[in-house]
């Protein structure tokens, strides 16, 4: 029986050096976890019970469990590589078999597709519809869309600006409205509005003081007006303005258009009518491109008449030229934006985390991933940041977790009980022999 108890010792030290050697040798693995090995004691047991003089019979190993606590995030400077400050995997799909990590070292490869280190398998995680909009609940293969992203026609713009209330009326009836003529408007403010195409067109505006609280607003784009005709030279079609009034303490209270369709909108200007183009040899060729439906709506009821100099603050349109992508950003919910030269930025995919009610279940298959078992439960998926999983922080890994201080003294403390159940089969043997010669 001492044989037994001795052998069964030293395999379980010899377990135990093992699954520390194996800690300490994953101590530099991105994302790796350490394993802890686990012994019960052994008894023999008859039908009657054990008694109270049974004295056991060893030790097996139990369990070999792994400590999946929080490994420290750091930056790498390389965009793919991604890592989890808080619970939860990264989910690959080798043509359909999931698995699951902590290690984010991903690349893409030469379909677009964002994929582990080694290539084989595919990060997972929710597509985009046609407006950018994230399609939750299912998973798919990431991919990075590098496609140019495609014009949109300006409909809206918001200006924030103050009209200077000292300023000097002009008399129209001495002075008409000339873009020409500086004396012939109080201040123009210029906004770039674009074409179905992507084509650029500055749209001007020109504020004429014309009374108390009334000032009349003329608009016109490339220098024309917004049906193409021009507003000087010849042909000339005299440009159409709408007035703004103001309230005794400068307030907006109300916008009036030449076409009273266009003031069922409260306090905006309206510009339809607009024919992107330029004229060449007398006549006006659009070149394809048009206007948005419905024309360009100017947001002006942020406007004020306060005493100090006329000025806007910088405005916001929606339109936009043809982007080509530049970069790449992760946010910390896992949504992956593309960059484009247009200063726009569009979502191209979202990366999902899975979470397990047991993850010590988890059957680790090697390549720092796991995969599900009937132990673990269901993989459950949702965005990073959605209940109880962490955020990705992008340009960065995880460490192992491995705590080499503590593994160097359990390397320790496995080769003294290696020794000491050694000594115990060496005793035994000892006694054994003197008892052989006693016979």
């Amino acid at each position: 029986m001492s044989f037994n108890i001795g052998l069964s010792g030293l395999y379980a030290a010899n377990k135990q050096l093992d699954v520390t050697g194996n800690n300490i040798a994953n101590a530099a693995t991105t994302g790796f976890k350490a394993s802890r090995a686990e012994f019960a004691d052994i008894y023999s047991a008859s039908k009657l019970g054990t008694g109270s003089k049974t004295i056991g019979s060893g030790v097996n190993l139990a369990a070999v469990s792994q400590n999946f606590g929080q490994g420290s995030v750091n930056n790498t400077g390389n965009l793919l590589d991604m890592g989890i400050q808080g619970s939860g995997f990264f989910v690959l799909s080798d043509n359909g078999s999931l698995s699951y990590t902590r290690a984010g070292t991903f690349k893409a490869d030469k379909d677009g597709f964002v994929t582990s280190s080694d290539g084989t398998a595919r990060l997972q995680g929710y597509g985009v519809d046609a407006n950018g909009n994230i399609v939750n609940g299912v998973l798919t293969d990431l991919r990075i869309d590098t496609s140019n992203l495609a014009p949109k026609a300006t409909g809206s713009v918001t200006s924030e600006i103050n009209l200077n209330s000292s300023s000097d009326a002009i008399d129209q009836s001495k002075i008409p409205f000339d873009p020409n003529e500086s004396t012939s408007y109080t201040k123009k403010f210029s906004t770039m509005v674009y074409d179905t195409q992507g084509n650029s067109h500055p749209m001007d505006q020109y504020m004429v003081k014309t009374g108390g609280n009334t000032w009349s607003t003329y608009t016109l784009i490339d220098g024309r007006n917004p049906d193409g005709t021009p507003v000087s030279g010849d042909g000339a079609v005299a440009p159409e303005p709408s007035t703004m009034t103001f309230d005794s303490a400068g307030g907006l209270t109300g916008v009036t258009q030449p076409d009273p369709v266009k003031d069922q909108l409260e306090n905006t200007l309206v510009v339809s009518g607009w024919k992107p183009g330029a004229m060449i040899n007398g006549k006006w060729d659009t070149n394809g491109a048009e206007a948005k439906p419905g024309g360009i709506v100017i947001n002006m009821a942020k406007t004020t008449q306060y005493n100090t100099d006329s000025s806007r603050n910088p405005p916001t349109q929606d339109g936009y030229a043809t982007g080509q992508i530049n970069n790449l950003t992760i946010d910390g919910s896992g949504v992956m934006f593309a960059n484009f030269s247009n200063n726009q930025s569009r979502a191209i995919g979202q990366i999902s985390l899975a979470s397990f009610t047991n993850e010590q279940g988890l059957q680790p298959v090697g390549g720092t991933a796991w995969k599900e078992t009937y132990a673990s439960g269901v993989a459950g998926y949702d965005a990073p940041k959605i209940g109880t999983l962490g955020a990705i922080q992008s340009n960065s890994l995880e460490d192992s977790n491995v705590n080499l201080t503590n593994e160097l003294v359990d390397l320790i403390k496995a080769q003294s009980n290696y020794q000491a159940n050694a000594k115990t089969i060496s005793t035994q043997s000892t006694i054994m022999q003197t008892i052989i010669q006693m016979t």
